[in-house]
């Protein structure tokens, strides 16, 4: 291309690219890009001019050639694709008739902050530095599949609607980002698709808001972040995947509000976090799918939990902040998947490792009770009677309890109505309180209850001591046996 054919606002470009200076068309700092298919003549270039200079435009001794453009409406297809960019690419603020390809491409850095464009195609792309993307509107599908970016990704306040699309808007599956991918504040209608996408740095999503109502808002299976994800104060309308994600880092949903009804909102089965933060939130609206992931610290307020959770063979080490037992025991009653005895021993374990016995106990407690509820009736009336005795075991006390209550019945009874002697010349001094004891401990005899055989009712109540007395020993030695167990 001559530089005789270029418009004067072409010329201009073509003259600051090889001294590496800045063109910057707008007329004014708060000018809406939006309007740029409107923009005069005086404020076009097209792109294949732009093409042309980045693929052999003129270079000038000493100087660092770049193509840094503001304010212009780029009419055409700025068609880079396989091409091989050695200069910064800095088009901000303009207006983009056409789709913009950047496929298979190889760039030094790439500036598209504050500009509109019907979309991006940049699969396979390559930059040496850093996207940036900043505020950037787009109207169509943001492609970015397989892309390397060796420093950060930048998509802060970026809006990606895409109404009529039937692909995922924001198309990140399989990218590699060396660093941060920043898009605080970034809005979108449709998916964000970050499947088995790799960041060496941290995903930062806060006060996003990500909008596609009964599907999936980011489905991110398999992705790998070195650094955290955050999406704290954010507003998402639609399921969240990360199905087999590595977060070595922490998972944070503070302050958020996720939202699919009738479904499933957070689906993390199988994944693996260093933390998991839900706290300070509204409930989430749908379910919450845990089933198989391994956290190391899980930061819960009862109050964010759903009312349905997927929790079978969930394992976290610590799980703060510090609450009830019975607080935390709603979440395992809301159990999608029923009685799932794992959970039990995970929210005792926790308990335990904070010196908190007393909680521990009573989670075990709870478990019991609720696999009382899965067996037959028979089995329910044998939980029913050791749990109004010993609690399983986990409360022995109650069982002195009855003891020293069925003792002094016994002893009262008994004290006012002597059974008879068998042998009256070989019959002890009757007592009635080691006659009592002779009724209810099974194992250990004071030769009263041989001795001395009562009549009527008093001898039912006999039968009825004796009774308790083997049930209560049962349950004593149930409770101890797995109290050592557990010791």
């Amino acid at each position: 291309m001559e530089i005789n054919d270029l418009t004067p606002a072409e010329e201009q470009v073509w003259r600051a690219f090889p001294l590496g200076e800045s063109v910057d068309f707008r007329t004014a700092e708060d000018e809406d890009v939006s309007l740029g298919a409107d923009w005069v003549p005086e404020r076009t270039v097209r792109a294949e001019v732009l093409r042309a200079l980045l693929l052999n435009g003129p270079q000038e001794a000493g100087e660092i050639a770049s193509l840094s453009l503001a304010g212009a409406r780029i009419t055409g297809m700025l068609d880079l694709q396989y091409a091989t960019i050695d200069h910064p690419v800095r088009l901000r603020y303009c207006h983009f008739d056409e789709v913009p390809r950047f496929y298979a491409c190889r760039l030094r850095e790439l500036n598209l902050g504050d500009s509109v464009l019907p979309g991006l195609t940049a699969h396979a792309m390559r930059v040496d530095g850093v996207l940036r993307m900043t505020r950037s509107r787009f109207h169509g599908v943001v492609r970015l599949a397989g892309a390397k970016i060796a420093g950060s990704l930048f998509m802060e306040g970026a809006e990606i609607i895409a109404p009529d699309a039937e692909e995922p808007v924001l198309q990140l599956n399989q990218a590699a980002v060396g660093d941060d991918l920043r898009a605080t504040g970034l809005r979108t209608r449709g998916q964000i698709r970050l499947s088995g996408a790799t960041v060496a740095g941290t995903v930062n999503l806060n006060t996003a808001h990500l909008s596609h109502p009964g599907d999936s808002a980011i489905d991110a299976e398999v992705l790998v972040v070195e650094g955290n994800i955050l999406l704290r104060h954010a507003l998402v309308e639609g399921w969240v995947g990360l199905r087999g994600a590595r977060i070595a880092g922490r998972l944070d949903l503070s302050y958020s509000t996720l939202s699919n009804p009738g479904s499933s909102v957070l689906l993390a089965s199988s994944s693996t976090m260093g933390e998991l933060w839900l706290r300070e939130s509204p409930p989430m609206e749908g379910g919450l799918v845990l089933s198989r992931a391994q956290i190391d610290v899980l930061l819960l307020d009862p109050r964010a939990l759903p009312d349905q959770v997927f929790l079978t063979s969930f394992a976290y080490t610590s799980l703060i902040p510090h609450e009830p037992a019975d607080r935390r025991l709603a979440m395992l009653e809301r159990d999608g998947d029923g009685y799932v005895p794992h959970a039990y021993e995970q929210l005792a374990a926790a308990y335990r490792r904070i010196g908190d016995d007393a909680a521990a106990r009573h989670v075990q407690l709870a478990k019991q009770r609720r696999l009382r509820g899965t067996r037959p009736w028979y089995g329910r009336i044998w939980g029913y009677v050791q749990d109004a005795t010993v609690g399983y075991g986990f409360r022995p006390l109650r069982a002195c309890a009855w003891l020293l209550s069925l003792l002094a019945i016994g002893s009262l009874v008994y004290g006012l109505h002597h059974p008879h002697a068998l042998k009256a010349s070989e019959a002890p001094h009757f007592n009635p309180v080691f006659y009592t004891l002779d009724l209810l401990l099974p194992v250990i005899s004071f030769g009263q209850e041989e001795a001395f055989a009562p009549d009527g009712w008093y001898q039912y109540l006999a039968y009825a001591l004796i009774i308790t007395g083997w049930i209560l020993a049962t349950t004593v030695v149930t409770g101890v046996t797995r109290s050592v167990s557990r010791q």
